[in-house]
């Protein structure tokens, strides 16, 4: 059933791309309001669910601090932190994603960089080149994560941090219609998931739409034992509910972890 002919990166970032024409929620600038607060010291940013990440998790002082926020696009995380006073690039596959960071940088006059580009490859920076790497739920449109975690250590400072954001594995365990249709939740799937590997191009089209994102469930050994492997100290992890979903009284949705660069 797999799809080899897929090129998963061309295929996501045209289906963001049109997430942002249709207003999705992870598209949706900040005010600026927002950004005139988080310019006095009143802000917060979204790693996982809804919840605001823990303040802990950042420097006391963003002030010329160098914040990769990796996979980040939307308008939302990098102007906030680069109102905060770092020094922001937003790294993102999306340009449409890209374009409206650069629109909240213009209204409310910050600096900010945009890259473009695949979370698996960092090699538009240098080794050592921030301070921390700011990676919200993402990484599910990635075939494969070991090179996210080896790039996020690389480009990171010794002493460094790295703050991730990803679902659950167990989320992908259940029959979609049937868990949005019906709040049923019925086990028809195995770990770790794809979209391309469990489903034909017409069964996808059939169940997702033509032009959903392509997502991929991976395992906990590649999330947090991948982060291990590239050499991270893992030194926080905390998990959030969906609140829309069925399966939300039963398990958390995202899971999100603090991890540091060995100095």
């Amino acid at each position: 059933m797999q799809d080899k002919g897929v090129d998963p990166v061309a295929h996501n970032r045209a289906a963001w791309d049109k997430y942002v024409q249709e207003g999705n929620e992870w598209s949706r600038p900040v005010s600026a309001e927002a950004v005139e607060r988080a310019r006095t010291g009143d802000w917060s940013v979204v790693l996982v669910g809804h919840e605001p990440v823990d303040r802990s998790w950042l420097p006391a002082d963003l002030t010329g601090k160098d914040v990769l926020c990796l996979a980040s696009g939307g308008g939302q995380q990098g102007p906030i932190l680069a109102a905060a006073g770092a020094r922001v690039t937003v790294f993102d596959n999306s340009p449409r994603q890209l374009g409206q960071d650069r629109m909240v940088a213009a209204r409310d006059g910050l600096e900010l960089r945009t890259v473009l580009g695949d979370m698996r490859d960092l090699g538009a920076f240098g080794d050592a080149a921030f301070d921390v790497v700011f990676h919200p739920v993402s990484n599910l449109f990635a075939p494969d994560l070991a090179p996210v975690w080896r790039e996020c250590f690389r480009v990171l400072r010794p002493g460094g941090t790295l703050l991730a954001g990803f679902l659950n594995p167990d989320v992908y365990l259940f029959d979609h219609e049937a868990l949005d249709e019906r709040g049923e939740l019925i086990v028809v799937h195995k770990l770790p998931y794809s979209d391309v590997t469990h489903y034909s191009a017409e069964e996808r089209a059939t169940k997702f739409g033509a032009d959903a994102p392509l997502e991929y469930g991976h395992t906990l050994t590649d999330q947090i034992g991948g982060q291990l492997a590239a050499g991270f100290a893992l030194t926080g992890f905390t998990e959030a509910p969906h609140q829309s979903d069925a399966s939300a009284s039963y398990l958390s949705h995202y899971f999100a972890t603090l991890a540091v660069k060995p100095g």
